[in-house]
């Protein structure tokens, strides 16, 4: 069976969440008989049990092999040329090591030389037998040619140390070439059955896998009463394989999830049995735990009317909703390298209805937040991911965006508008100590208003909180709540809500008194 590889590029690429499908496409003209049919490369993530093949022509399919496609050496010129230049300074460093080892011989066999000489000179001087200029002689050149040798050293010393750092330097841009150099791959290795001869079969073949991703981002823009939500598709991948212009598309399904019914576990009751009672410190009993400080708030300015501009128009995805998920097409062909950067494609552009208010915590910041209540009327489930808030042209937060379903509303801050003017005063306080073994009470009232001086009617919603006692010697009585709150919980917390007109001021009055027992004292009190 003979083997014939077939260009085969991508064409086509679905992205999901935690990795993608590709689909490659080519064609062979083909004798008839059995042939293997090979492409490759493919990148070494995919998943094997997830190829398929389909196509066209007089050919049916026997089956589909997954083999290694490795590479000898690297096609890269620059990592060929550093390899080249590393085995070229290995064999010089060798070399220099070899000379040195040389040279430190000749230096011991001149050192013994000049050893041994100076015994037989020594005799055949005092014998008579050789003249002292001979010596002389003998030992200059002895001690001249040890000088030159160890000059030598020296010198091999330095040249060695210069080649170790060229070395170390080539190593370095090696390994970096080397990173980036095209690794090995796979292959598939379709088997065919080719009904008569010349016929032209096109193969499609498409696979799993990791590496891939794409995630959701956002850009909310309040004019008036809209909110324009334009929803992008950040795609990246480093698979291995760049994928050019092709039929990208997103989808929100997860092939990797599970999808098992839950099984319920038995449910128990029992009797509570208390612990071994275990010291606790004194802070831990009585009084009221005080709220926590204030934290930074955000601020920004309050959006100011201009002058109507033509819109830009964006193109958007086609999406076709299944059952469980929906798959987005861009408008246009994007290419996506891998490289890891993210690339981004705009998926839709959606027209909310938004409803402003001002929420306003006197107690804590004397300061009013414009707030959009803003309903996704559209048919898009709009996944988690951040989202950049602009009111008009200005930029006023970055927040995390949930899930967010057809028909739910969700709640988005604009910041501070300072046109809405926000005081909350201590009008009243007494504080009695009454006669020996009765209450001790402490009394405060507090005023709060809230001014609108922007151009339309402002709906504010004020919230304060009464103090709740942790223990039954300390008592919380409600002396003044006018208006009554619209809302109020069993910690304490009240919610008013004014309707002002342009120019309005509203005011809320706040009391209560605290009664403590004989002997107790108070913590968590604050003004």
């Amino acid at each position: 069976m003979d083997t014939v590889e077939i260009d085969a590029p991508v064409v086509g690429v679905a992205v999901y969440p935690d990795r993608a499908r590709v689909t490659r496409r080519g064609g062979v003209r083909l004798a008839a008989g059995d042939h293997r049919v090979r492409v490759a490369p493919l990148p070494l993530g995919l998943h094997r049990d997830s190829i398929r093949v389909a196509g066209r022509g007089a050919v049916t399919v026997l089956g589909v092999d997954v083999t290694a496609w490795r590479q000898p050496r690297s096609t890269d010129t620059r990592v060929v040329e550093l390899e080249r230049r590393r085995r070229g300074l290995a064999d010089e460093l060798a070399e220099v090591g070899d000379t040195d080892g040389i040279e430190e011989q000749r230096g011991d066999f001149l050192a013994r030389l000049a050893e041994r000489a100076g015994g037989t000179y020594a005799r055949a001087l005092a014998a008579g037998d050789a003249a002292p200029a001979d010596v002389a002689a003998f030992t200059d050149s002895v001690s001249g040619q040890l000088a030159e040798s160890r000059a030598r050293r020296r010198g091999l010393a330095r040249r060695h140390t210069e080649l170790a750092e060229e070395l170390a330097a080539v190593d370095r841009d090696l390994d970096a070439a080397r990173g980036k150099r095209e690794p090995d791959r796979l292959a598939a290795e379709v088997s065919v059955s080719v009904d008569a001869d010349g016929a032209e079969v096109e193969l499609e073949l498409t696979y799993l896998v990791d590496g891939a991703r794409w995630t959701p981002s956002y850009d909310l823009r309040l004019v008036e009463d809209t909110m324009t939500v334009t929803w992008y598709g950040l795609v990246s991948q480093d698979t291995g394989e760049d994928w050019p212009e092709c039929d990208l598309q997103l989808s929100t399904a997860r092939p990797a999830a599970a999808s098992l019914v839950p099984e319920l576990s038995p449910w128990y009751l029992d009797r509570f049995r208390p612990r071994p009672p275990v010291a606790a410190s004194a802070a831990s009993f009585g009084g009221m735990v005080p709220p926590p400080a204030p934290g930074a708030t955000p601020s920004g300015r309050p959006h100011t009317a201009r002058s109507a501009a033509p819109v830009v128009r964006e193109s958007v995805a086609e999406v076709e909703q299944g059952v469980t998920a929906a798959t987005y097409r861009p408008a246009r062909p994007v290419a996506v390298p891998a490289d890891g950067s993210a690339h981004r494609v705009t998926i839709a552009v959606l027209e909310l209805p938004a409803r402003l208010d001002h929420v306003t915590v006197p107690v804590r910041a004397a300061e009013a937040h414009l707030r959009a209540t803003v309903r996704n009327t559209s048919d898009h489930t709009l996944l988690p991911g951040p989202a950049s808030v602009f009111h008009g042209a200005d930029f006023v937060a970055a927040t995390p965006l949930t899930t967010w379903a057809p028909g739910e509303e969700t709640e988005l801050a604009l910041g501070v508008d300072d046109r809405l003017r926000v005081e909350r005063k201590l009008s009243r306080r007494t504080e009695s100590r009454a006669a020996l073994g009765s209450t001790r009470r402490r009394e405060v009232e507090y005023r709060i208003t809230v001014a609108n001086h922007t151009p339309r009617p402002a709906t504010v919603e004020v919230r304060d909180q009464l103090p709740v006692s942790r223990d039954e010697a300390v008592a919380v009585r409600e002396t003044a709540l006018a208006p009554p709150p619209a809302e109020r919980t069993e910690l304490g917390e009240l919610t008013w809500r004014l309707s002002l007109a342009p120019g309005e001021t509203g005011e809320i009055a706040l009391g209560f008194r605290v009664e403590l027992a004989k002997g107790v004292e108070l913590t968590g009190w604050r003004e």
